[in-house]
Parts: structure tokens; sequence; C-alpha cells
């Protein structure tokens, strides 16, 4: 009887035992589970951060900062969020095409051609180019050259056929200075650009063989219209030739002399002109043929022009 008892007493403690085995393993496992709840969570609300700025909604406050901060003052406290977000993100992008077209045309340095029959009227770099048409002059050319010298400053010259024909010995002067050659037709011809074709190219050939005969192996990029008349099949007979046609940005109007006009107020009004709409990629017109005020006025204009812009030959 009492071996029984004490089999059964065995029994009872193996059983009790064995259920507080499985009792800590229970709740081991209780643990473990709720332990990795919370490291679970973490983790979805990581991905739903992650996915946050594809979302439209949560992107609103990013965006209308951004607008605030390139705004005028007050544009951040309007009520409607939706409204300054979609300005801000339009402004932004026309603002920086605008620039990237800017950068691009400086660093392939094109001018622009918005003169007459798609003629050149800027320099496509940060540089004013002065230009003298109508010559060479026998009296104001020699001077001109003088005054350029003197101030380290180089220039284009248009020159005319016949006067090239007349005085080479200057067309030699005006390379040998380092200032570049222009062709301004043989002899002026205001109607030069409404001739046919061949005729056309007969004139500009004419003057570009007269421009070499005085400088041999001269380089003439450039043609520039009598009276600025281009047309198309003047630039294209030009281009042909190996030169593009060239208008301008400034025209001080040097040449005209209204009646009663004094040489102080004609050379008051070039100064007045070229200052004011010169700007750092400005072609400026002037002449140096028969026009002694234009002389005066650039003693006046080239050290104004120097102390504000890069002046280069073309």
């Amino acid at each position: 009887m009492r071996l029984s008892h004490t089999r059964k007493a065995f029994t009872i403690s193996v059983l009790l035992i064995m259920t507080a085995l499985l009792g800590q393993a229970a709740a081991a496992q209780t643990t473990s589970t709720s332990t990795s709840v919370p490291a679970a969570a973490p983790a979805t609300s990581g991905a739903a951060s992650a996915a946050a700025p594809a979302s439209p909604t949560p992107a609103a406050p990013s965006s209308a900062s951004s607008s605030s901060a390139g705004s005028p003052a007050g544009a951040a406290t309007t009520p409607p969020a939706a409204p300054p977000v979609s300005a801000s993100q339009s402004t932004p992008a026309k603002n920086s095409d605008r620039t990237e077209s800017a950068t691009t045309d400086k660093r392939h340095g094109k001018p622009r051609t918005n003169g007459p029959a798609r003629s050149i009227t800027t320099t496509g770099r940060d540089g004013v180019a002065l230009t003298f048409d109508d010559g060479p002059d026998p009296t104001y050319t020699p001077q001109l050259l003088d005054m350029l010298a003197k101030a380290n400053v180089k220039a284009t010259f248009c020159v005319v056929g016949t006067q090239v024909k007349r005085h080479p010995e200057l067309v030699r002067a005006i390379a040998k200075a380092g200032h570049s050659l222009c062709n301004h037709s043989w002899n002026h011809d205001l109607k030069l650009g409404k001739k046919p074709p061949a005729k056309i190219k007969a004139d500009l050939e004419r003057t570009n063989n007269a421009i070499r005969a005085a400088v041999p192996g001269a380089e003439i990029r450039y043609m520039r219209a009598p009276g600025g008349n281009f047309t198309p099949n003047l630039v294209k007979a030009s281009r042909k030739l190996g030169m593009e046609s060239l208008y301008w940005h400034v025209d001080p109007r040097d040449w005209e002399h209204p009646k009663g006009e004094s040489h102080a107020a004609h050379r008051k009004k070039v100064i007045r002109i070229v200052q004011k709409h010169t700007r750092k990629d400005s072609v400026i017109l002037s002449h140096d043929y028969a026009q002694p005020d234009t002389i005066a006025a650039y003693r006046t204009l080239l050290p104004w022009l120097r102390q504000r812009f890069k002046l280069i030959a073309l």
C-alpha cells in the first residue's frame, strides 16, 4: 500500500514538473510573439515613409515650402495650397530653360540673326564690336586708326571696293593694325540685293578681289549690305563666298545731318545714342568716310566704351 502511494506521488510530481515546463514554453512563445510584432511595425512604417514622396498628399507641403522661398513676401500665407504649388513647379522650369538657353548661346558663341534676311545683329559673346563703313577715307581713316592704336582697340572696317582700289595702302594699314575687313560692296549700290544672283555674286567677288589685291590672303568673314538692305539672295550669295551677313544693334545715324543741326549737336547725338543703347554683345554701326563729327565723337566714346565693355574685332 505504501509503495503504491509512493508511485502515485512520483507520478503527480512528474506531472507537475511537466506542467511547469509546458507553462514556461508557452510563456516564452507568447513573449516571442509579442516581441516580433513591434519589430514588424517600424518596418512597415519605414516602407510607408519611403513611398511618401510619390504620394501627392505628402508632396504638397514640400513644394509649397520651396515655392514660398522663391515667392514675394506673403505668398506663403495664401489659404489655398494647390495653386501656389502648381505655379512654383512651372515657374522654375521656365527660368531653368531660359538659363540653359543663354548658357548654350554663350558657350557656342552664336550671334543673333534677327536682322533683315536673318543678318547678324550681335557678336554672340561678351564683347562689343565697333564697325566703320564706307571707307577707307584718306583723311579720316588714318585719324581713326591712330585713335584705336593708342587705345589698343581692334575694330571692323566694312570697306567699299572703289575706295579700296583708290587707297590700297589704307587697307594694308587696317590689316597690319590687326583690324578685321568686311565686304561692303563695290560702289555702295543700295539696290544690290535686288539684282540677279549672278550680278550680286560678281559685285561681291570684285570687292573681295580688290581687298586681296591690297592684302594678299586677307580673311573676309563678313559682308554688310549697302544701307543695310539685305535680301535673301544677297545673304545666300555672301554665304557661298564664305561671308556672314553683318547688320548691327546700335545705329547712331552718324551719317545723317538734318538741316540746321550744328556739329556740336551732331556729336552729342551720336554719343548719346551709343551710350544709351550699347550692351555687352552689341555691334555698333559708324562711318569713317567723310564723317569728321564721328571721329570727334569717338574721342569721347572710345574711353567711355573701354571702361565698360570689352571691345573686339569680328
